[in-house]
């Protein structure tokens, strides 16, 4: 009772809707797909109560009646996409490869909503439901796994750290052409006035053209080499 007490409020901690005013006409869950949905299509900056109002037919002041703030609403859409992963199997076989798994589809839904990743970059660390619920699921996968409980809080930030990275360099949000970028990096190096560069490019050879059908080969390859490391159980290749 008394960490419910101690608990700071969030969007969670209060009912779906405010008791005066008139019978609902919406829902939480509708309206932060409303939400979703507007910055899928025109991105974060998009989103504001006056604008979700005006997608959903209505005025903005009844939406405050379901949602406090902008912030409880950017809450409730980062949940919501945290609730799109699959979290029903139960954790079983390989944890290393229940963990690739689970960061596969942690990239892929960063890939269909691009703006999650600013929206994290601007706001507190605030975990809804659907948050805790993968938390916990990842640390369920983990727990054969070697490494104290710190190190494993570890490798699930690692994990959702990556999954961001790369779904920005699919995107293009982080610059560049994979083999425009390797051409330049090996131009400089040629140059002589890096020879470490030099050196390390030359003894790892050309990389291997990146195949189209496969956007997912380096990062599974990262994760299966960095995760076991962390847990001091050394990459696996």
């Amino acid at each position: 009772m008394a960490d419910r007490e101690t608990r700071p409020p969030t969007v969670w901690s209060r009912p779906d809707r405010g008791a005066r005013g008139p019978a609902p006409e919406r829902s939480r869950p509708q309206i932060t797909g409303a939400a979703v949905a507007l910055a899928d299509e025109e991105g974060l900056a998009a989103v504001s109560m006056r604008a979700l109002a005006h997608r959903l037919g209505t005025g903005p002041a009844s939406l405050y009646r379901y949602v406090g703030s902008r912030d409880e609403l950017l809450d409730l859409m980062a949940d919501a996409v945290a609730g799109e992963l699959d979290l029903s199997a139960a954790p079983a076989g390989d944890w290393l490869d229940g963990l690739v798994g689970l960061a596969l589809q942690s990239k892929a839904a960063h890939l269909r909503h691009p703006w999650l990743a600013d929206l994290n970059d601007r706001r507190g660390e605030v975990l809804g439901p659907h948050a805790v619920d993968y938390l916990d699921h990842a640390l369920a996968i983990l727990a054969p796994a070697p490494g104290t409980a710190g190190q494993k809080l570890e490798a699930v930030g690692l994990l959702g750290g990556l999954a961001v990275l790369f779904a920005r360099r699919e995107t293009g949000t982080t610059g560049g052409d994979r083999s425009d970028r390797a051409a330049h990096l090996a131009a400089v190096a040629a140059e002589g006035r890096h020879p470490h560069l030099l050196a390390a490019l030359t003894e790892a050879g050309a990389p291997p053209p990146a195949d189209p059908t496969d956007r997912d080969a380096l990062f599974v390859r990262l994760l299966r080499r960095l995760l076991p490391a962390m847990l001091g159980e050394g990459g696996r290749g």
